[in-house]
């Protein structure tokens, strides 16, 4: 599999659906890779960029903390397939002893890779699929992108770590 590195360009909002779009571009190039996802997907990778420290460990902090308390080390996630307007992710783990592949959701996945500080790639294939779907986002400037970013500032300050204790 070929695979190019990735950065995290940026987190926007898809203007139609007000949906996330985590944008992924290549780290020595012009490509990018917009992946729709969740609200809770979206606050797990921005919560990491921004450095903010909650009290007690979010889920993906947990999952690291695991990692590394095992002595594993999470070596570097791959999107590696879109099938069916759905991209799926494998991350890959150094147990000292063998190398494993876990499948996995890119935003998870790269949740993930943000706190172990490993490495972000995309396949080659997908990364030419993704640039011939129709539905592209639009890639806000200006006075837009500031309106954006102060949504997102906006949510994170207002966010509750309570609001993600599971009620029953």
């Amino acid at each position: 599999m070929n695979a190019v590195k990735m950065i995290i360009h940026a987190i926007t909002l898809d203007p139609q659906s007000n949906s996330p779009i985590l944008i992924l571009k290549e780290e020595n190039g012009e490509r990018t890779l917009p992946i729709w996802i969740g609200l809770l997907e979206a606050t797990a990778i921005a919560t990491e960029m921004e450095k903010l420290e909650f009290a007690r460990p979010m889920t993906h902090d947990l999952a690291v903390n695991l990692l590394k308390a095992a002595g594993i080390r999470l070596v570097r996630v791959d999107v590696t397939e879109l099938k069916d307007n759905t991209y799926y992710a494998e991350i890959t783990l150094d147990t000292g002893e063998k190398v494993v592949r876990v499948d996995s959701r890119p935003s998870d996945a790269i949740a993930l890779a943000l706190r172990a500080d490993a490495d972000i790639f995309v396949n080659e294939e997908v990364l030419n699929s993704a640039t011939k779907m129709e539905k592209e986002p639009t890639i806000m400037t200006g006075q837009d992108k500031e309106k954006d970013k102060d949504k997102w500032s906006k949510i994170l300050e207002d966010l509750d770590p309570s609001a993600f204790k599971y009620k029953m």
